[in-house]
């Protein structure tokens, strides 16, 4: 497992935990995004913002709330 930020583009993953408080946690749920949910990686330039595909929508993710989400690559 790693950190969302490191997951190259159209790479597919899978959630599996949050690192931090309370306020992160609850920030992330509301977006949809929760531990078991699967995520498409449309864009990661390793500099900016990550655009990310969830649930049939895209959000946008700062770098360091990227490192806070640990992901495993979806066979």
């Amino acid at each position: 497992m790693f950190p969302l930020a490191f997951v190259g583009e159209g790479k597919r993953v899978v959630l599996k935990y949050f690192v931090g408080g309370h306020g992160i946690f609850r920030k992330l749920v509301d977006m949809g995004l929760n531990p078991g949910s699967e995520i498409f990686v449309v864009r990661n330039q390793m500099a900016g913002p990550l655009i990310i595909s969830v649930k049939g929508g895209q959000i946008a993710l700062g770098r360091g709330i990227a490192m806070k989400i640990y992901v495993e690559v979806k066979e």
